[in-house]
């Protein structure tokens, strides 16, 4: 049985930063995490007693990680043996933002429509991408005033979502893979992989990108469309969708009301609710 990672006796020299880090096994299912913060760490020549002593702080400095990224990799350090301080869970970052302008139907582009209805159904329906990723078509359904969403949890009304899918459904006829696509969200070119094709299943990460292209895209469309009395808004707004993404974009949802339909994300938005109350007297 393999022993953890245990700090040098006193007085005893530890072993090169690399040599160190080759004597550990990458906690079961965070490998890929745990290999870039060995990198991160061998950059600043840490072994794991120097990162236990000095904590994520050396490693932010350099690599500018943000909030969340420091309390994922002190998990997989923690995981893999080394004991760095857990890092408090960040917040989300504003508390309450106006989502609407993500849900906008600003014209005809596939990728676009995508998008819009992806952001429209997860304002009552916040799903976590890797749901929205396996969510079929034949799991919507829409009637004159809602969508209906079935899942093997439950079934949700989606108000407000009827434009953003009705558009899209439309353009996605146009094209014969994407009307065969089973999913919500289907591939719109080939990517790297072999078994890549248009219609085919998105992976999380393009999902991320392309959520984080589409709030990019908005912020732009703000900053161009905001007549005179309402600039200082829009690019107040604009800002905050430069940064947004999908995650954020869920636990805001959940913090605006959405009923959730997962355990992830929840405790946090209700902790922002409860905060926004506390500020409002």
């Amino acid at each position: 049985m393999r022993g953890g990672w245990q700090p040098p006796l006193p007085d005893m020299p530890a072993p090169p930063a690399a040599r160190a880090w080759a004597r550990l096994t990458p906690p079961l299912g965070y490998e890929p995490q745990w290999r870039r913060l060995v990198e991160a760490a061998l950059e600043l020549d840490l072994g794991p007693d120097a990162l236990a002593e000095t904590g994520m702080a050396p490693l932010v400095a350099a690599r500018n990680w943000k909030p969340a990224t420091v309390a994922l990799y002190s998990k997989v350090a923690r995981y893999g043996g080394v004991g760095v301080p857990q890092p408090p869970t960040p917040e989300p970052d504003p508390p309450t933002l106006d989502l609407r302008e993500l849900t906008r139907v600003r014209g005809e582009a596939p990728e676009h429509l995508r998008s819009v209805t992806w952001c429209a159904i997860a304002l009552g329906w916040p799903g976590t991408v890797g749901q929205f990723r396996s969510l079929r078509r034949d799991q919507v359904r829409a009637t004159a005033r809602r969508l209906l969403i079935s899942t093997a949890d439950g079934e949700w009304a989606v108000p407000g979502a009827l434009t953003a899918w009705h558009a899209w459904e439309t353009v996605r006829g146009r094209f014969p893979a994407l009307a065969a696509s089973p999913w919500v969200l289907p591939a719109l070119r080939r990517g790297p992989g072999i078994e890549s094709h248009v219609g085919g299943q998105l992976s999380t990460q393009a999902l991320q990108v392309t959520f984080a292209k589409h709030a990019v895209r908005t912020a732009a469309a703000l900053r161009a469309t905001a007549p005179p009395g309402r600039r200082e808004h829009a690019e107040a707004l604009a800002a905050d969708y430069l940064t947004l993404s999908y995650d954020s974009y869920r636990r805001l949802a959940l913090a605006g009301g959405a009923e959730p339909v997962g355990p992830r994300g929840a405790v946090r938005a209700l902790r922002s609710v409860h905060r926004a109350a506390r500020r409002a007297g």
